[in-house]
This record gives structure tokens, sequence and C-alpha cells, in this order.
């Protein structure tokens, strides 16, 4: 049987020497591309993990000290990409679901059958073939940019990229961190991507968008009659998310009420709804983000001390435009080729100099307010080729070019023409920055919901247009 299966090395452990030697010997026979390294012991094997490339263990499930159960843990969480399979000569239907539960992707029986042997095999290294190359794919895509968050060259977008492979590769908890506009969003769906939880849900939760009072239900679900309205049970969304990830956006605005059940969730794997008596067991990887310093409300005591620790397990710290402004060029020209496209509006260039400004101009606002910046100049540069003049009248005051006035205005008509023109800009900015919720725009501006919405109405502005824009 000649295999010519992926060259990754394959480690046999068992602490039965000649057992483990006949085994390396059957795989070396029928697998001679693959080099095959014997171990005795999970510590040894641990360590031949980490000096090899190895695509496939088999281990005995009953030995000394560390025991296959143990090992199969370890491994797997230095290797995510590696498949397992267990052999032992104890075996039972509860014994090898057990296995599996715990990772492993076979089981095998002693005396070991050559045939199923080298079928279990076959199927391991195709299984570790497979994984290595989706999460290659998956890391060209982030390296070749395919969005606008991750273009750019500079060390600070390299060193992005490399923390977000290396933390994609573990299904450990993550706090990213970084200014309004920087593409935290972004990072948490390219984290997700290329886990092994890819091909699972993320679901997503901005703590401020929604009610205190209900906020609760939201993530942990509710039962029937758990209060007023409650007519049919409902799943939260730690439920929604089983088996995939939940993002927990804007995590230092939780209230401080939810915040001992969260930390519950997350130390126990399970969550007990509104009204509920018994605990739900979930599978969910919790990616969470901000752009506070949590460990300055920790001092405040404003947030869990103890919850901060539970979600800083990895940390991923997204750059402003400022850290990183030789960026800024290439972004620009992507946002323009993007929202050319977009408006099919044919392609356009900036000159030399337009750039130059853009560089050297501050960008509170980061990734998400150049993206915008990008829009208004497509929309408002009529010709091929934008100028820095151009660029110099949209970003002074009132932005855009001003109509031109045949006659002198009454007092009356210019009042209400700069009213609406501040009021029309203040609204844009508002909704960009809480990317269309319209119950927090009403907290950020002071204005009661129904009078925002009078207003929007009034102006032609739909808040929808703003959501799902990057964060």
């Amino acid at each position: 049987m000649q295999q010519t299966i992926e060259n990754d090395v394959i480690l046999v452990v068992d602490d039965e020497v000649d057992f483990a030697n006949g085994v390396a010997r059957l795989i070396t026979k029928g697998f001679p591309n693959n080099p095959v390294l014997v171990r005795h012991d999970g510590p040894s094997a641990l360590a031949a993990l980490r000096e090899n490339r190895c695509g496939l263990l088999l281990t005995d499930l009953r030995m000394p000290g560390m025991d296959g159960a143990a090992l199969l843990d370890q491994a797997l969480a230095q290797n995510p990409l590696l498949s397992v399979i267990l052999l032992t000569g104890f075996g039972t239907i509860e014994t090898a679901v057990a296995a599996l539960k715990s990772g492993a992707y076979d089981f095998l029986t002693k005396p070991i059958d050559q045939d199923g042997l080298y079928r279990a095999v076959t199927k391991g290294l195709e299984r570790s073939a497979l994984l290595a190359e989706n999460r290659r794919l998956r890391a060209a895509v982030v390296t070749c940019g395919s969005r606008a968050g991750f273009i750019g060259e500079s060390p600070a977008v390299q060193d992005l990229r490399a923390r977000i492979e290396a933390v994609a590769a573990t299904d450990y908890t993550v706090l990213i961190l970084g200014e309004s506009g920087v593409g935290k969003e972004l990072v948490a769906r390219t984290i997700h991507a290329l886990s092994r939880r890819g091909a699972q849900r993320l679901v997503s939760l901005n703590c401020t968008a929604i009610p205190d009072q209900i906020l609760e239900s939201e993530l942990f679900g509710h039962v029937k009659g758990a209060f007023t309205g409650a007519d049919q049970p409902r799943r939260g969304l730690f439920q929604v998310a089983d088996g995939g990830s939940l993002l927990l956006d804007e995590i230092g605005d939780l209230p401080p009420h939810l915040q001992p059940k969260l930390l519950r969730a997350l130390e126990e794997g399970a969550v007990r709804p509104v009204g509920g008596s018994e605990n739900i067991k979930v599978d969910v990887r919790i990616l969470a983000s901000t752009n506070q310093n949590l460990e300055s409300r920790v001092a405040s005591g404003v947030f869990r001390e103890d919850l901060f620790y539970r979600l800083n397990v990895l940390t991923v710290r997204v750059p402003s435009l400022r850290e990183r402004p030789d960026d800024i060029p290439i972004l620009v020209r992507h946002y323009l080729r993007e929202t050319c496209g977009e408006l099919d509006s044919g392609g356009k260039e900036v000159t030399d100099d337009a750039l130059e400004y853009l560089t050297r101009r501050a960008w509170p606002g980061n990734v998400r307010e150049l993206l915008n910046f990008v829009r208004r100049l497509v929309v408002f540069s009529p010709g091929p080729t934008i100028t820095q003049a151009q660029v110099r009248l949209l970003d002074a005051p009132g932005g855009g070019p001003a109509p031109s006035i045949a006659r002198l205005e009454t007092y009356k008509d210019a009042k209400h023409r700069l009213v609406d023109d501040f009021t029309r800009s203040y609204m844009q900015r508002l909704l960009e920055e809480t990317g269309g919720n319209v119950s927090q725009a009403a907290r950020l501006s002071g204005l009661e919901r129904v009078s925002l919405q009078k207003i929007l109405r009034r102006l032609g502005m739909a808040a929808e247009e703003f959501r799902g824009r990057e964060d």
C-alpha cells in the first residue's frame, strides 16, 4: 500500500515498547513518505510534537503518569490542526464517545487490524492536510488584505496580522482593544474565520445597544412567563452561538449587575435563562472588544476585576491610523477603487500632493473616518483626478462645494439653510459614531428617541444606511 499523502510526521506513543515499534513498522510500510517517530510516555511525546511538524498522533489511552486523554488535551492545545487516534485494549462505547468528545479524530481497539489502521491513518492525514490548507488560505486572505482594515505594509499592520493568526489557532478568550473606528469588529470576524470554529456562527452583541432591562434575556435567554410579555421561551445569544463564537462589543459598558452573571457563564461554560432553574451547557468562544481602558474602570470600581482577568486571556490591540501613517496612501487608493466601483462612476486618481495632505491630516475617527471622507471626495469631485485643492475644500468647515446664490437670501432663509446644514452634518457624524443605532444616538445627543427620528425623517436620512459599517 503506497501512500503519497502530505509528508507530515506521524507520532506513535505507547508504553508497551514492542507494540509501539510494531505499529510504527506497519505505518512505515504503508506510508513510506511520512516519517514515523516512536515515544513511550506523554512528556517525551509532547517534546516530539514541539520539535517536529506532526500531522497525526496515535497514542495509547492507558499509560502510567500522563495518560492518553491528558496527552490528547495538551497535544491539541499545542497544535489544533493535529489529528489524534486513540488506541486501547479496553474498548467500550463509553470510552470511544468520551475520547471523541475530547477532540480525538478516531478510536481503534487492540489488537490493531492492519486494514483498519491504514484506513484511520489515511483519513487522519487527509484531515490534517485539509485543515492546514484551510488555515493557509484563510491566512492568505488576511495577508493580501482583502478587507480594507488590513491593507497596508507598516510594521504595525504586519504585527497585527501575526497576532491575529496566533490567537486564532487557540480557543482562548480574546480581548480586542483599540480606538473607535480602527476595525475591532473586523479583527474579531477574522479571528473567528481563521479558528477551528470558522465554519460555525459568529454572533455579535453591542453591549450599549440593548436596554439594561432586557440585556440579560438577550444574552442568556428566558423561560416562558419569566416576566411580563414573555409568552414564549427564548434562546439567548450564548445558546445561538453554541459551537461558534460570541463577540461582546463595547464590553466595558456592560452593566454592573450583569457582570457576575457573565463571569459565571464563562467559568462554568453554562447559562441559566431568566426565570429558569437549571443551567444549560454551551460551547462558546468569547471575543470581547472595547475602546475603553478596562484597567482604569477596574480601579474605579465600575468593572469587576475578576471578570477583567477572565476576559484578558489573550489580547489584540488594533493600531490607530496615527500609528501607521505610511498606510494612508494605500488605504486611500483602495477606498477610491472600492467607492468608484460601488457608484459605477468610473475610475479616479488622486494627486501626490493630495495624498501628502491626507497623510499629514489627523484622523481621530481612524479607518472609518478615512473611508467616509474618501466617499465624500468621490461624490463631490466631478473629474477623473482629485487634487489637493478639492481635498482642502471638502475638509473645510461645512465640507463640500457651497451652492451658488443668485441673490442675497433673507435672514430667515439663510438661518434655516445654515441650521439644516449643521443638523445634517451633526446627524451624519452621530450615526457614523453609533453605527446607525438610534437608541445610542439619542443617548449621546441628549435628544429623545422620537425627536431624533423626526429630525432624520425631515432630513431624508435613514439610520439603516449606517449599520454594519466597520467598527
